[in-house]
């Protein structure tokens, strides 16, 4: 009799093992998210990760933080309007939204990182994208000693007709 117990694979270690891109898991929005997030180098939290999955579980989008606030609240998820705040800016610093700052007083957040161009509807209360190809932008000034431009947006503002 061997004292040698039976080569077998420990079921509990396999389960402890990463997930790696690949695994049933992949494709998971709460897990691809969290991959994502800490791609980005942010600690997928409870709430950046229930933030995120708001912002990023439909499609590219436009949002305000009072309305990511407001559908937070609906999917009773816990968080505090600057908790929202907090969380689209470091979103926007980590390079997984894009600011616009519309009339200086409302700023939306993009999940579309692609480049592109916006229109803003009546109201200033919807943007819809325009993309890149469709706008030329020329002539641009030089930027002061030691600064460089990192990107032109352009906000074409619509109304009724």
């Amino acid at each position: 009799m061997s004292d040698r117990a039976p080569t077998r694979p420990d079921d509990r270690a396999a389960s402890r093992r990463p997930v790696r891109p690949g695994d049933a898991l992949a494709g998971c929005l709460v897990h691809d998210l969290r991959g994502k997030l800490r791609d980005a180098g942010l600690r997928p939290t409870r709430q950046r990760v229930a933030l995120g999955w708001l912002l990023f579980g439909k499609g590219h989008r436009h949002v305000t933080a009072e309305r990511l606030f407001e559908e937070a609240g609906t999917a009773r998820v816990p968080v505090s309007l600057a908790t929202v705040y907090n969380t689209l800016h470091q979103f926007t610093e980590a390079g997984l939204l894009r600011e616009i700052a519309v009339d200086g007083a409302k700023t939306y957040f993009d999940t579309n990182l692609d480049d592109h161009h916006h229109f803003l509807e009546d109201g200033g209360d919807t943007l819809v994208d325009i993309p890149a190809g469709q706008i030329e932008v020329g002539r641009l000034p030089e930027p002061p000693a030691g600064m460089v431009i990192e990107r032109v947006d352009v906000v074409v503002r619509l109304r009724r007709a």
